[in-house]
């Protein structure tokens, strides 16, 4: 019992290690590099998991697989993978709100439409004024943008009603994965192949400060004494 907080500070010592190469690669569009170490950050989060939790969430686990399945998709940069990694990105999505919906245990809704409708109007204006955008995605990008919009008006409005660590974490997390949709969206559809130097770089930071975050918001939200646990 003892090993497993040395355990776990290695591997988090380790996660951001993996997580600073993996954003140099990116700056270097250093393929090799990229294609072994972006699919690896996930999994690192998964073993911190099943060290630090008691609950062993199976959701959260597959939310995981699916990131790192995501990570591998966008690789390429073809259209024919981006498509099929939104697609897999969506279901993911979808997976974290849930458990978002399961650990806040949601009993007024209002304030999450008032939170909500903010994040909405954002995406959608940019959603409006991007032409680049392939007729097989546009649907799956109007759901992606309902998902994190939902997902940041189900935090923000949990932090404003009852500001606990707990609901602190969970925002922190939200605006760096509003974030990243933003960046990641202006890459691949509104500045096509102008940037990437910078933006690559840019998104796979946020990426892996978002899952983080959003791994210790399970962890804490699996603590919390409120809280009867994921299934």
């Amino acid at each position: 019992m003892r090993k497993k907080p040395k355990i776990l500070k290695i591997l988090t010592v380790l996660y951001f290690v993996i997580a600073f190469f993996e954003v140099v690669s990116e700056y270097f569009a250093h393929q090799p590099t990229i294609c072994i170490l972006k699919p690896v950050l996930p999994f690192c989060l998964i073993l911190m998991y099943f060290l630090e939790s008691d609950k062993k969430s199976s959701v959260f686990v597959i939310a995981l697989i699916l990131s790192s399945v995501t990570n591998l998709l966008f690789i390429p940069n073809t259209p024919t993978c981006l498509f099929y990694g939104i697609l897999v990105f969506t279901v993911h999505r979808i997976l974290v709100v849930y458990l978002i919906l399961v650990s806040q245990k949601v009993k007024d809704y209002i304030p999450i439409i008032i939170a909500t409708a903010p994040f909405l109007l954002i995406f959608f204006y940019l959603f409006s004024e991007t032409l680049e955008i392939p007729e097989n995605s546009v649907y799956i990008l109007i759901f992606q943008n309902l998902l994190i919009s939902l997902f940041a008006g189900i935090a923000l409005s949990s932090y404003v009603m009852n500001d606990n660590k707990q609901n602190s974490i969970l925002l922190i997390s939200a605006l760096l994965f509003v974030m990243l949709q933003f960046v990641v969206f202006i890459e691949k559809y509104f500045l096509v192949n102008e940037f990437e130097e910078l933006f690559r770089p840019l998104a796979m930071t946020l990426n892996s400060l978002a899952f983080f975050s959003f791994y210790k918001y399970i962890i804490t939200a699996e603590k919390s004494t409120d809280n009867n646990g994921f299934s």
